[in-house]
C-alpha cells in the first residue's frame, strides 16, 4: 500500500529536470549563451527560462553541451533523458515489478535478458530506495537504481 500511495504522489508532482552544480538557473543555452555572465536575480530567472524552453536544458544533459558537462558521466546514453521523460510511468512499473518501462530501463542500461528478471525483482524489493519519497527526481531516482545494483552480485556487472 506504501508503494501505491507512494506512486500515487509522485505521479501527481511535476518531476524538476536534472540540477547538478551549474548555479541557480542550471545549464543550458540561457546560462551557456544567453546570460553568461549573470549577477542579478532577474538574469538567472530570465536563464532559467531560456533553459527550459524548447528542450535545451535537456538535449544539454544528454548530450553533453551547452554547459552541461556532467551528462559525460553515469547519466550518458540516454538514461537520463529516459528518467526525465519517464520517472512516473517507471515509479508504477517498479512498485508492480514490471512494465514496458520497467524493461526499456533495463535494455537502456545493458541489462542481458537473463539477468532482467534478477533486474525486476530487485528494483520491486528496494522501490523505497529508489523513490524515497514523493519529491523523488531523476537524479535521486537514478542513484537509488546504481545503489541498488552495486548492492546485487548479479547486477553489479552492469555499473561498468
Amino acid at each position: 500500500m506504501k508503494k501505491l500511495l507512494l506512486t500515487a504522489l509522485l505521479a501527481s508532482v511535476s518531476v524538476s529536470s536534472f540540477a547538478a552544480s551549474y548555479g541557480p538557473a542550471g545549464c543550458g543555452l540561457g546560462t551557456a549563451v544567453i546570460f553568461k555572465d549573470a549577477n542579478e536575480w532577474y538574469e538567472h530567472v530570465m536563464a532559467a527560462t531560456t533553459n527550459m524552453s524548447s528542450g535545451n536544458q535537456t538535449f544539454g544533459m544528454t548530450s553533453g553541451t551547452l554547459g552541461c558537462e556532467d551528462a559525460n558521466g553515469p547519466l550518458a546514453g540516454g538514461v537520463a533523458m529516459f528518467l526525465n521523460d519517464n520517472l512516473e510511468p517507471l515509479a508504477i512499473d517498479m512498485a508492480k515489478g514490471n512494465g514496458e518501462t520497467l524493461g526499456a530501463l533495463a535494455d537502456l542500461m545493458g541489462v542481458k535478458g537473463a539477468d532482467k528478471a534478477v533486474f525486476n525483482e530487485q528494483m520491486q524489493a528496494h522501490f523505497d530506495t529508489v523513490f524515497a519519497d514523493a519529491q523523488a527526481n531523476p537524479t535521486t531516482a537514478y542513484n537509488g537504481i546504481m545503489s541498488v545494483m552495486a548492492s546485487s552480485k548479479q547486477l553489479s556487472k552492469y555499473l561498468g
